[in-house]
């Protein structure tokens, strides 16, 4: 199983830190909706039509049991109680508040988890986020 390193969790902190001010910029109107997308999406963070989606990266699709713990936390506290493992090794909540992801992100780096870039539009070479990303020939 992946263990972060001083910088992996450093790197994931810092993270968590810019995402909660990004956060609070957008809920104080200091961000758009479209200023706001590619931030959300880069933390893993869905707006679909009923509501937030958070998709959680489960690194090499291992689990320890704290981690396993923490999820089972996520679920309770922010969520309905339960979450959906996908075929991606990612596990997603379908019902967070956006004012609660960063609480919930800096509750999983606890334990070694993150949400970057489990989006599947926030990769660098997918061609919606990235104009010079290779396109498909017909």
């Amino acid at each position: 199983m992946y263990q972060y390193d001083s910088y992996d969790q450093a790197l994931v902190d810092e993270r968590v830190a810019q995402f909660r001010d990004q956060t609070r910029r957008y809920l104080a109107g200091e961000l758009s909706e479209d200023e706001f997308r590619p931030l959300r999406l880069q933390n893993g963070l869905y707006i679909q039509r009923l509501a937030p989606m958070l998709r959680v990266a489960i690194p090499y699709g291992t689990l320890s049991t704290q981690q396993m713990r923490m999820l089972a936390h996520v679920a309770r506290t922010y969520d309905r109680g339960y979450g959906h493992f996908s075929t991606r090794q990612n596990i997603q909540f379908n019902w967070p508040t956006v004012e609660s992801v960063p609480d919930i992100l800096a509750e999983l780096a606890t334990v070694q988890m993150h949400a970057i870039q489990t989006s599947g539009t926030a990769s660098a070479t997918s061609p919606r986020t990235n104009s010079l990303a290779s396109r498909p020939t017909r």
